[in-house]
């Protein structure tokens, strides 16, 4: 299969209303504008729609981007979450996907793409974009936190974390799972 020529780009001011656009009227699934990992649970509830939206703003203008873009042409067709772990509030309170050691790593905690573009391609060079954005801020390691589904008709819409298979292929490796179907996957950044 040959990939899409996607363009990636940082998520930078500029480059909100893209974000906006591809998230839709709903700001992605059920209002979370990619904040539900970075908020505690009550804090996101509380939030979801207008102030979602609004508190990820902030984070973009705040810096560093907080994610890459994916365009086909100038149509944004996707989006990758990426942070140091513990900007993800949420990651430390989870059971299954609690920390594997004391390692400092980067976390990639969302994979959105557009409904007419998925299953064509576009995690891969997202997740590589990421992978860079990482490495260009002084991350030695990239995590996430893909599903493993074990049947073969997932709901992609449940999949927002990827798939394991794209992790795979992206050169991650798994280090370590504590539910069947939640990897912890890890790709080392070389400087």
């Amino acid at each position: 299969m040959s990939l899409p020529a996607v363009e990636t780009h940082p998520l930078t001011p500029d480059r909100f209303g893209d974000f906006e656009r591809l998230m839709g009227p709903k700001g992605g699934y059920g209002g979370c504008w990619c904040m539900l990992w970075r908020l505690g649970k009550a804090a996101y509830d509380e939030g979801r729609g207008a102030a979602n939206r609004a508190a990820m703003e902030d984070v973009v203008r705040a810096g560093p981007p907080p994610g890459v873009l994916a365009y086909d042409g100038d149509l944004p067709v996707g989006w990758v979450s990426v942070a140091p772990r513990q900007v993800f509030v949420r990651l430390s309170s989870s059971r299954v996907l609690k920390p594997v050691d004391e390692r400092p790593v980067w976390s990639v905690s969302c994979l959105y793409i557009a409904r007419g573009h998925r299953r064509k391609g576009i995690s891969g060079p997202l997740l590589r974009a990421a992978a860079d954005l990482a490495r260009s801020h002084g991350a030695a390691c990239l995590e996430g936190y893909p599903v493993a589904p074990d049947k073969s008709s997932y709901p992609v819409s449940y999949a927002w974390t990827g798939f394991h298979e794209i992790f795979l292929r992206a050169g991650f490796r798994e280090v370590a799972r504590r539910s069947p179907t939640r990897p912890i996957m890890r790709l080392e950044l070389a400087p």
